[in-house]
């Protein structure tokens, strides 16, 4: 990710199952500067991909969004991220098993927590008390490797692509029409 100055930006990490479904949609939002797939609050130091899906590290699939909030607010970061996963699903998203894939919202501050559980709450009334996404702050990140970022752009007609990310991009298209980022 760019250096972009502290006070023109925010970061707020989200684990909605594979990161690849995740990016692909975060980097068509307008007001999103930056997204950067990744593994968070587990207990491994740098895992590598093989060790995060195995289980065994506690990490989390993620995706680190830096957004700038004079174009889009937290709260509107999370309604696309709620409308493009399940969160009532625990350790799973669609076919993608496993406790890497569950629902999560990691937090950089007190004010982001705030909103963050406020969002959830509202979430959760909606579906009948049946949400799982896990809320805490973010600890022990670790950027994925290279070949894991901008995956969707650079492989749209892989077959996980086409026939998991695709629809869930185009679900956010039809949806937030107004959001998406021209170009």
């Amino acid at each position: 990710m760019s250096p972009i100055p502290p006070s023109t930006s925010e970061t707020i990490t989200l684990g909605g199952g594979c990161f690849w479904c995740v990016e692909a949609v975060f980097e068509r939002v307008r007001g999103v500067l930056g997204v950067e797939s990744g593994y968070a609050n587990g207990q491994a130091r740098q895992p590598s991909y093989e060790q995060v899906c195995s289980g065994d590290t506690g990490c989390v699939e993620v995706v680190r969004v830096r957004f700038d909030p004079a174009q889009i607010t937290l709260r509107e970061v999370l309604e696309i991220f709620f409308a493009v996963h399940d969160p009532t699903t625990p350790n799973r998203q669609g076919n993608d098993v496993g406790t890497q894939y569950r629902s999560g919202i990691y937090f950089h501050s007190p004010e982001q927590e705030r909103v963050v559980r406020e969002v959830v709450a509202e979430v959760d009334a909606a579906t009948g008390g049946r949400v799982v996404t896990e809320v805490e702050l973010e600890r022990h990140y670790w950027r994925a490797e290279d070949y894991h970022q901008h995956y969707f752009a650079n492989h749209p007609g892989q077959g996980y692509c086409a026939f998991v990310v695709a629809p869930k991009v185009e679900k956010f298209r039809k949806t937030f029409a107004s959001r998406v980022r021209e170009g």
